[in-house]
């Protein structure tokens, strides 16, 4: 870039950093920027728009413009030129204006007169706040120069907004950070829960955007990523032998360092004005902005290594972020872009709740807080944005909302939630000691799922008759290596001892779909749900399930044990693995280990082809426990991971109850002991339809017991079924209603 250029913009950065020093109102400082920036560009208008809601810009300064349009003058987002440079987050440079797609005419401001127009986003790390637009009567195409300068100009604008120096009246200029926000997501653990933010990754504020030395800027930046470019080499060194996942991501982040490109577009920010800390955020900035537009999955994760670095750089070189567990306020609820299964274990039982902008229902951080048993809200857009340590947030994962800085109207509300559901729970802990016997005397027995050490206290707390599902798969989630054997023997003794003769039912490793482990290597699948994963894996990697099985075997110590093979979808798996467990047993007894007193191997049902599988299957099987989850999303072929469908097809319907009577049926026949677990055995309402149709044993995380057998004692489960086979005949599609209905009159 041209020195001369570059004289300018330091000019013109230097000018509008006297213009915000001062003590001027928002308005007044927003008046001073346009008036100074159309007379360093040599234009008749420069204007500037913010939003003052999500889809809703507003002029909130001019010059050049009729005065009068001045907060009055508005567009949605996408509407006109400016609405465009919004909406996309692209600049728009136009020597003819009138005649440009999607030009829109706006009377009132007078700007027919001009024909040149230049639209730049002011945006920061990915957050749109407005449009910043120069316009001049010449026929002309803005220069890349002019376009570059004016693009570090609107990042120092943005830098300004967040730091809460254009607040006046209005919408437009109302404070960030300040205001009420509702959030709404995707439940993925139920719960309420209010407390205060406390950000994974705390959001650095760039104080000094605007520097005087472009030279020592320079130097500044050097010196950081120098000590940037050691810290990756250093992680690199230590990770060489472990996780492959992770030395890639690093190598990623070594190259990013690295990149002569990414140096270079920061020093000519610099050079043209900018603090290193400005020049940095600018480069993330568009980086974000690019990331939202690519859909190649490849690209957007080097994008994201990219923003993970650029937090680095500025945390280094602004010392911010370096916060410790010990600064956790006392009731932490835990706000993150995305994070993984070890990060969360280490807050632990410590959060209230957990809000993710990204994720989903079956990520790894919903499986870890279902064990930590604490609400989550996953896709919460924006949250990393509008949250800053320390605010008020309440959290309801039954819904999917987030409340940020509620008004004192929502907090009594969502209090009295909280106090109604404090009051429940006192309540089901006067039949936490009884047995769910209904009204006409059917005794169905309430298991809890676990797959945490800290699960375990709930069997006594919550009145669980055993652990009906402990999922193995979270001991290797949350490590970068494979779990050796001898610790396994450990934990599985640890949890066996817990139980205190209480029956443990272990689902052996469940990964895949949406459980890769860290240390092996992604398979590249159209449809993971439906891919190489469970039991899939275990038979084709014999020595992990072996492994696995000796561990559990060492662990019981000659005590009773139970395993169950995930996914099974046909007889021939089933037996494959039970050949496994019989290998696994002689090589025991060969090297002198006592063998279980009682070895029960059972299969999960989570395909409907196993609901079909042949009779000698039922007749060999030792047990069956209905996978809920995944039976219902592949029975109405609707991915529980989609929001448009995962909440279109009811439980409760005819259809699938009817399979669910099927294999009820067939464990009868062959007298195959059968439970349910999944998220509808812990709905009261599904629970006892399920009851109902004849499944006596249900699993279903801790919280969910009291409630579940609070209905279940109040029943008459001989007077349900009739319920439900009466819409059945009627033709109803769910029979919810009816149900619904019989309980309103209880």
């Amino acid at each position: 870039m041209a020195d001369s250029t570059e004289s300018e913009s330091r000019k013109l950065l230097g000018r509008l950093r006297e213009a915000m020093a001062g003590d001027d109102a928002g308005q007044t400082r927003l008046d001073k920027i346009t008036h100074l920036i159309a007379d360093s560009m040599r234009t008749e208008v420069c204007s500037v728009y913010l939003f003052r809601d999500d889809e809703t810009l507003e002029l909130c300064a001019t010059e050049g413009l009729n005065l009068e349009s001045v907060h009055k003058t508005r567009m949605r987002l996408g509407e006109g030129l400016v609405g465009r440079v919004a909406k996309y987050g692209k600049v728009v440079n136009t020597p003819d204006a009138p005649n440009a797609k999607g030009f829109r005419y706006m009377a009132e401001t007078g700007e027919e007169r001009f024909s040149s127009f230049l639209g730049i986003p002011v945006q920061r790390l990915g957050e749109k706040l407005g449009v910043l637009v120069v316009q001049s009567r010449d026929a002309r195409e803005f220069s890349a120069d002019e376009v570059y300068a004016l693009e570090v100009v609107a990042m120092v604008i943005a830098e300004m907004t967040e730091l809460g120096a254009f607040v006046g009246e209005g919408a437009a200029l109302s404070p960030l950070h300040q205001q009420p926000v509702l959030l709404r997501g995707t439940s993925a653990q139920e719960g309420t829960a209010e407390g205060h933010v406390w950000m994974h990754e705390p959001r650095v504020v760039i104080t000094n955007p605007i520097a005087d030395d472009p030279h020592r800027e320079r130097e500044r930046l050097h010196e950081a990523v120098d000590e940037l470019r050691v810290g990756v080499d250093k992680m690199l060194e230590m990770s060489l032998d472990g996780d492959k996942e992770q030395v890639q991501v690093l190598e990623a982040y070594r190259m990013f360092a690295n990149s002569k490109g990414w140096m270079r577009r920061m020093e000519e920010d610099i050079a043209l004005g900018l603090s290193a800390e400005a020049a940095v955020e600018k480069e993330q900035s568009q980086a974000r902005a690019r990331m939202s537009q690519v859909q190649d999955a490849y690209l957007r994760e080097r994008l994201s290594d990219l923003d993970d670095l650029s937090n680095r750089l500025l945390r280094i070189l602004t010392g911010q972020g370096a916060t410790s567990s010990a600064d956790l306020p006392a009731d932490p609820i835990l706000i993150a872009r995305n994070i993984g299964p070890g990060d969360l274990l280490e807050y632990g039982r410590s959060l209230r709740g957990l809000v993710l902008e990204e994720g989903s229902v079956g990520s790894h951080a919903a499986i870890v807080a279902r064990a930590l048993a604490i609400p989550l809200v996953v896709n919460a857009k924006r949250i990393t944005t509008e949250a800053l340590n320390g605010d008020h947030i309440m959290v309801d994962g039954d819904q999917g909302l987030v409340h940020l800085r509620p008004e004192d109207t929502v907090s009594s509300a969502f209090r009295d939630k909280i106090a109604m559901q404090a009051n429940a729970q006192e309540r089901y802990g006067s039949v936490r000691d009884l047995p769910a016997v209904t009204k006409d005397g059917k005794r169905v027995d309430l298991l809890m799922n676990a797959g945490l050490m800290a699960d375990l206290p709930s069997l006594e707390s919550s009145g669980a008759e055993g652990v009906g599902l402990f999922r193995t798969e979270l001991q290797f989630l949350v490590r970068n290596k494979m779990p050796k054997r001898s610790e396994l023997v450990v934990l599985y003794k640890r949890v066996l001892d817990a139980g205190n003769g209480k029956r443990v039912v272990f689902r052996t490793l469940d990964i895949g779909s949406d459980k890769v482990l860290p240390y092996m290597k992604p398979t590249d699948e159209p449809n993971p749900a439906l891919g190489w994963r469970a039991i899939r894996v275990g038979l084709d990697k014999p020595g992990i399930m072996r492994m696995q099985l000796q561990a559990l075997i060492r662990a019981a110590d000659g005590r009773p044990l139970t395993v169950m093979f995930p996914f099974v979808a046909q007889f021939e798996e089933y037996r494959a693995a039970r050949a496994e467990v019989e290998k696994t047993l002689e090589l025991e007894r060969k090297l002198g280990h006592a063998l279980p007193e009682v070895l029960d191997v059972g299969a999960m049902l989570e395909t409907p082809s196993l609901a079909f599988a042949p009779q000698k299957f039922f007749e060999e099987v030792g047990f069956l426990s209905i996978g809920g989850n995944d039976l219902k999303q592949f029975f109405f072929a609707a991915d529980r991971e989609n929001e448009r469908v995962r909440k279109r097809y009811d439980t409760l319907n005819v259809s699938f109850l009817s399979l669910i009577e099927r294999i009820v049926e067939r464990c009868n026949s062959t007298n195959t002991p059968l439970s349910f677990c999944g998220e509808d055995a812990g709905r009261p309402i599904e629970a006892v339809c399920l009851a109902a149709i004849g499944i006596r044993t249900l699993s279903m995380r801790p919280a969910s017991i009291g409630p579940v057998k609070s209905l279940l004692l109040r029943v008459d489960l001989g007077a349900l079924r009739k319920i439900i086979a009466d819409a059945r005949h009627r033709g109803d599609q769910s029979v919810r209603p009816a149900v619904m209905d019989y309980l309103r009159d209880l």
